[in-house]
């Protein structure tokens, strides 16, 4: 058996592979990006055979870098990007159209409809989740309503629909000659489709989208001891290495993070921000706009639970700034520029590009500037974006508490962003609690390899894990409470600029 574990990170930009040692220390690492596909405003899309080819390029190029082959690694876990959806041909592998991603807003009808029958909140106790055009549940039903190929496809039992780490796994383990329709707790959780007690697919959700259940995959437990296959000898590894973990990707940082304790909260700044609060092995409802979630789950355990609050539009914004207003050439200069100012001048940007998410869940809302004069200049308005993803998390973290009755005390973080010591500097000003970065922020891979490497036994517990797990950098609140209590308020009138704008 290996001594290494590979894990297979699938982004919403980019895919990754990692190779990690038994210790949770990086060896190599590979990463390759994928178009991002914007049909009209407010769709995106992302091509799943792009996403299949890449896997390979990534997973060769990880080997070729460490000199490694597919026999030195004991197991494969995978992290993905929720809720993107893939529906495909059984017999061929062929999709019926391109994925439709998670940030996309093409199912604002469907939802809307399911709402005017039974309210925003109709499927909340079964799924933790109030109906939204983020889940998977109604971009399945947007593919059948939309695609001839599709509905016959679901009609005759050709076809298959999934997440990307289902669509990936089902490759890696045959694709059309025998693969493996398998998605873990923690992404089926996120469908809409999910009876969280129960961890099975609801019928009766099922029967009011009109979602035949067997064209979805079998939920397995996220740390997994029965392999749900193998890779190929053919395939990119070279090599028969089992698929034995899979963790959503905010899922895989809590893991990856040795959140493992109930109270323990781990926020994640990437393409959006996510929060989330472990809260053991009870389902806490929220009242907040929050969203209940499965955190993970080991074959033969309960699984653990947790309450999530979701950002859309984090890193994003600073992609935004780069890429629309070409105010920046490299996301990295926008903390020398921030710095250049004490504080933002009086200006609030609100980045609702898709709607505001957690805690308010409001898809009329859109994105606002706000407190302009003609003092602002382009380093306010730097300063503002990063100001804006801290705000947001404090958004969150307020309504989390209000729904578990449990005080924050430290803030555990990770993702791209979080080498940007300005935002962390200001995160636990606002937030009034440290901040803490680990030593490994891939947390997501991190998070993926550690189920892996506990499935295959590698690993021999969460105790192991916990000891890997390091420190880097921890920063302390600095702000006075009236300097703190005031841009909080302005944040929270430029938040109600936002609402109603789309009829």
């Amino acid at each position: 058996m290996g001594k290494y574990i590979g894990a297979l990170d699938l982004g919403t930009t980019s895919n990754r592979f990692i190779i990690f040692d038994e210790r949770g220390r990086i060896m190599g690492l590979d990463q390759k990006e994928h178009a991002q596909i914007f049909p009209q405003p407010g769709w995106v899309e992302h091509d799943p055979m792009e996403i299949w080819h890449n896997t390979g390029e990534v997973i060769r190029g990880a080997l070729a870098k460490t000199g490694l082959t597919g026999k030195d690694i004991a197991a494969i876990g995978i992290t993905n990007q929720r809720e993107t959806t893939v529906m495909w041909d059984r017999r061929n592998g062929r999709p019926y159209m391109n994925a439709i991603v998670w940030q996309c807003m093409r199912t604002d009808e469907i939802c809307r409809r399911l709402s005017r029958e039974g309210g925003q909140d109709r499927f909340r106790a079964k799924t933790g989740l109030p109906i939204s055009t983020y889940f998977s549940g109604p971009k399945i039903r947007w593919i059948m309503d939309n695609v001839e190929a599709a509905r016959k496809g679901a009609a005759s039992g050709h076809a298959m629909a999934g997440t990307i780490e289902s669509w990936i796994i089902w490759w890696l383990t045959g694709g059309p000659d025998g693969g493996a329709h398998v998605t873990d707790v923690s992404n089926a959780s996120r469908t809409m489709l999910m009876d969280l007690k129960t961890l099975s697919w609801d019928p009766e959700i099922l029967k009011i989208l009109h979602i035949p259940e067997s064209m979805l995959p079998r939920i397995v437990p996220s740390i997994d001891s029965q392999t749900w296959g193998t890779t190929r000898a053919d395939g990119p590894l070279g090599a028969e290495v089992p698929v034995c973990g899979a963790l959503g990707d905010q899922q895989a940082a809590l893991v990856g993070q040795a959140c493992f304790e109930v109270g323990e909260a781990k926020n994640t700044y990437g393409t959006g921000c996510f929060l989330l609060l472990n809260t053991g092995t009870e389902a806490v409802a929220s009242q907040h706009g929050m969203l209940t979630t499965v955190g993970y789950q080991m074959r033969g355990r309960d699984p653990v639970y947790c309450l999530e609050g979701s950002i859309a539009i984090a890193g994003a914004l600073v992609q935004w700034l780069r890429d629309n207003l070409k105010f920046i050439e490299h996301a990295a200069e926008i903390e020398p520029m921030a710095r250049q100012v004490e504080d933002t001048g009086g200006a609030y940007i609100v980045p609702a590009f898709s709607g505001l998410y957690a805690p308010h869940w409001r898809s009329d809302a859109r994105g606002v500037m706000v407190g302009l004069t003609r003092y602002i200049n382009r380093n306010h308005i730097a300063r503002a974006v990063l100001e804006a993803v801290a705000y947001q998390t404090l958004d969150v973290a307020e309504a989390m508490q209000k729904d578990s009755g449990v005080a924050l005390s430290s803030l555990r973080v990770d993702g791209g962003m979080v080498v940007n010591e300005l935002l962390m500097q200001f995160q636990s000003d606002i937030l009034g609690v440290p901040v803490v970065r680990p030593r490994i922020i891939e947390t997501t891979a991190l998070g993926a390899a550690s189920a892996a490497a506990l499935a295959s036994g590698l690993v021999r517990g969460f105790d192991e894990l916990r000891r890997n797990w390091a420190m880097d950098k921890t920063w302390h609140p600095r702000m006075d409470a009236e300097q703190r209590a005031k841009g909080i308020e302005g944040w929270k009138k430029a938040i109600e600029r936002t609402f109603n704008w789309i009829e």
